[in-house]
């Protein structure tokens, strides 16, 4: 019993993340077939002080790990709030996506180096369309907030370790810029106190006017 009822949980949680992760792939989609030219952005001064690597494709991929271990090990009253606040970032990312498609210009990545496959075959799939803002960034950041519990300090460390690390990445391996980094960020922070302040709203208890009169 103590299996099925486990095995249910997780059903229920894969359930939820294939709904909140769903919807970012689909706005994703769409945004990247939209009709319309890109905008290229280009490298700001605090882009040159993070050096090109291509390895760190290892850590951005590790996003894709990085999104389910979350919707695992979260406490179940967080999923729901992690599921609106992703489908909330999909569609705000997405019209962004469509009204101002942006691209950047792709560094050359040489044949020898560390993860040039992995970063070449990823960059044969991947939109070049939907850079800002970036939902590594927000999705990321919308996990992390979903894991942190101060009653476990060294999980909720290593979570935001490997949520930093991931963020680094994006930047290092170029599939983004830090404008489009920091635009994800706000999108996450503007999603989860969204979220947030809505359930609030629900959860609050009806007021009654102890005026008698005020009672037909």
């Amino acid at each position: 019993m103590r299996q099925a009822a486990t095995a249910i949980r997780v059903r229920t949680r894969l359930g939820m993340m294939a709904t909140g992760w769903g919807a970012v792939g689909l706005c994703y989609s769409i945004g990247r077939f939209a009709p319309g030219t890109a905008h290229v952005l280009h490298e700001s001064a605090l882009d040159r002080l993070v050096p090109f690597d291509a390895s760190m494709i290892w850590l951005y991929l590790s996003f894709f790990l990085f999104v389910p271990v979350a919707y695992l090990c979260a406490l179940p009253e967080r999923l729901g709030p992690l599921t609106r606040a992703m489908q909330c970032a999909a569609v705000l990312a997405g019209i962004t996506f469509v009204a101002w498609p942006t691209t950047l210009v792709y560094p050359l990545v040489p044949a020898a180096a560390t993860g040039a496959a992995a970063l070449g075959a990823l960059m044969d799939v991947d939109s070049t369309r939907n850079c800002l803002p970036s939902l590594h960034g927000a999705l990321t950041l919308l996990c992390m907030i979903a894991m942190w519990r101060r009653a476990r300090p060294w999980r909720t460390g290593l979570m935001c370790m490997w949520g930093l690390a991931i963020m680094w990445s994006v930047v290092a391996a170029r599939r983004h810029l830090i404008v489009d980094l920091g635009a994800g960020l706000m999108l996450g922070m503007l999603c989860a106190g969204l979220v947030a302040r809505l359930s609030a709203k629900a959860d609050e208890p009806a007021q009654i006017n102890p005026n008698p009169e005020a009672h037909p």
